[in-house]
């Protein structure tokens, strides 16, 4: 299970951002999808397809290399504190595949080299 978790990675990531963009766009009263939603949704499908580190991508949260631009990573931001908290119950194996992959991509430290 978790060598299939490393290998789809950026897919489950897709995944996982379609629906906290989703779970945001509702939470938020847009009708669906609304056009700035979906914006940020094409975007962050984009730079999940152009990331440097492929399937073995860090959580961006701890990644080296900030992709996205400054007003795209204040929105995606909100979008994240908003829905992750939510995700568990509206998609529970997409919460849990996420947190897995998360912890299986964990940067290794460069302290003492």
């Amino acid at each position: 299970m978790l060598k299939k978790l490393r290998e789809n990675y950026i897919e489950i990531e897709k995944q996982t951002v379609s629906a906290m963009i989703t779970v945001y766009c509702r939470g938020h009263g847009h009708e669906l999808p609304c056009a700035e939603c979906e914006a940020l949704r094409e975007y962050a499908l984009k730079r999940l397809d152009k990331c440097p580190y492929g399937n073995e991508k860090p959580a961006c949260k701890d990644c080296p290399i900030h992709c996205y631009k400054p007003a795209m990573r204040e929105k995606i931001k909100q979008v994240m504190r908003y829905s992750g908290p939510r995700m568990l119950w509206k998609y529970p194996w997409l919460s849990v595949s996420h947190k897995i992959s998360q912890l299986i991509n964990k940067p290794k430290s460069t302290i003492g080299l």
